[in-house]
């Protein structure tokens, strides 16, 4: 039988915790094998599963009282042994030798164990496809490098810790680097995206030199669409954004898609396109396109000047965009980002579900450059429809409420912490992965580190600096920093709209 306890991750998942990793794989695969609707995402990690839950279709509590009686009922060793993947490595890492000395050991003798041991994938993170392997038969725990490297080459194998690992794209990191892979980790094509999911068992097997080999899903259709617009200022940042890629977290995906979803709910549904259709979205302003063809704009979210043909129009209307007419979006007065969307909506091709761009993934298209063609795709058959008689006005972005909910390590920090009392102010460093904010310290009560474990959208992470750093639709799906609490759903849009400077209360939810 597994001791396991829930945790709660926000109103919308929580944590199973259980004593180890051998634990972690035999409650992931239980619940996998007999996961209910309503269930969007498991997520192991090194002594817990993140249970992801649309309070739609299945009540938080339900989810509760199935993971904790499936948990229970699991042994150890209970998981399935899953596919093999051998992998060909070339033991020309940069750190082989120094880590070999580190260990006591010289680096043929490090290369024998770690090609003869067998590995599993006992969960992903990170980056997309980044499996961390373990493997009873390594019997090294590999200290991590003191200043991480900039930029680690895609197809680097590493060590840290316990575990080794194989990067699928170019990213910083702080792993000793040993060989290198040429095996195609992650292809967001393929029909299974990451090569190393949860549970796959990996081999080793030594080469002279690896030669890389491509992906094996193909390549996504580019759109054909002749309507479209051309950008010609991108303004700070503009990238394509829908309602996100949902489900993917357990290979290491990230959910993105836009930041303020009903700022985009409502562009959409004033130019009668489906919800969630694919828009721009816009940072701090300075945005200019021009229509190539005759199209319908609405513009929504932050708030400043929108001229179009050089007259000012009105947010939050459908307004008919002429071909060869340009669309200003001035800098923001409020908020931090605007929506531009169109009738038809962007016309990009999708990747695992979704249109949005992942920028710290690399998923989805590119950030959007001067001269770059944007596709719209057809109209929908329905028409425009009647301006609702709301009330539309500028966001509030001088000082902000947050409704927070549990978090699962709130018992680290302190009794009576500062979290509810203090006013928090938004930081320069703030972008789609997560907001910092600066104020007093929360104190820990606990030291040493925490394992890694599942992250969602919202979640305050608790970094050494004692400042929580709110995590936001393009941050890493697990993390090792304890989360003290989490921010509400209904509360999350109001983070996108939040400038450095912005200050905020958290009450509770």
């Amino acid at each position: 039988m597994v001791t396991a306890r829930a945790l709660p991750m926000g109103e919308r998942a929580f944590l199973v915790e259980v004593d180890g990793l051998d634990e972690v794989l035999a409650v992931h695969a239980a619940l996998a094998a007999s996961r209910p609707d309503g269930v969007t995402d498991l997520v192991p990690a090194a002594r817990t599963v993140l249970v992801r839950v649309d309070p739609r279709l299945l009540p938080v509590a339900a989810a509760h009282a199935w993971a904790l009686r499936t948990a229970t009922e699991s042994q150890p060793g209970d998981a399935a042994a899953g596919p093999l993947v051998e992998l060909d490595i070339a033991y020309d890492g940069a750190d082989l030798d120094d880590t070999a000395r580190l260990l006591g050991t010289t680096p043929d003798a490090l290369v024998r164990r770690h090609a003869e041991a067998q590995w599993r994938v006992a969960f992903t993170g990170f980056a997309p496809g980044f499996g961390y392997l373990v493997s009873d038969e390594w019997p090294y725990v590999v200290p991590r490098l003191e200043s991480p490297r900039t930029r680690v080459p895609a197809g680097s194998v590493g060590l840290a810790g316990a575990f080794s690992g194989a990067y699928p794209r170019d990213t910083p990191g702080g792993w000793r680097l040993i060989g290198t892979t040429g095996a195609p980790l992650f292809d967001p094509a393929a029909a299974s995206p990451a090569l190393l999911a949860p549970g796959t068992r990996v081999r080793f097997r030594p080469v002279a030199v690896v030669t890389p080999r491509p992906g094996g899903g193909a390549d996504a259709a580019a759109p054909t669409s002749r309507r479209g617009l051309r950008i010609v200022e991108p303004g700070l940042l503009s990238t394509i954004q829908d309602l996100g890629r949902a489900g993917a977290a357990s290979v290491g995906v990230a959910v993105s898609g836009a930041l303020d979803r009903t700022a985009l709910r409502t562009a959409d549904r004033l130019l009668g396109n489906p919800e969630g259709t694919a828009a721009i979205e816009v940072t701090m302003g300075g945005w200019r396109a021009v229509a190539e063809t005759d199209l319908w704009v609405a513009v929504t979210g932050a708030w400043g000047r929108v001229r179009l043909d050089g007259r000012e129009i009105d947010p939050y209307e459908a307004h008919a965009w002429p071909a060869g007419a340009e669309l200003h979006l001035d800098w923001f007065t409020h908020g931090a980002r605007a929506y531009v969307a169109v009738r038809g909506g962007v016309d990009a091709p999708p990747v695992l579900g979704s249109r949005a761009t992942d920028l710290l993934a690399g998923l989805g298209p590119a950030a959007l450059r001067a001269g770059d063609r944007v596709p719209v795709g057809p109209a929908p058959p329905t028409p425009i429809p009647v301006a609702p008689p709301n009330a539309w006005g500028a966001p509030h972005d001088d000082e902000l409420e947050l409704a927070l909910a549990p978090g699962p390590r709130a018992d680290w920090f302190a009794p009576g912490t500062a979290l509810f009392d203090a006013v928090w102010t938004v930081t320069g460093d703030a972008d789609r992965v997560g907001v910092r904010l600066d104020g007093p310290e929360l104190v820990r009560t606990r030291t040493g580190e925490l394992p890694s474990e599942g992250m969602v959208p919202g979640a305050l992470q608790v970094p050494p600096s004692g400042r929580p750093t709110i995590l936001l639709a393009d941050g890493p799906v697990t993390g090792g920093y304890p989360v003290v609490a989490v921010v509400a759903d209904a509360s999350l849009d109001l983070v996108a709209q939040a400038r450095p400077g912005t200050r905020i209360r958290f009450r509770h939810a």
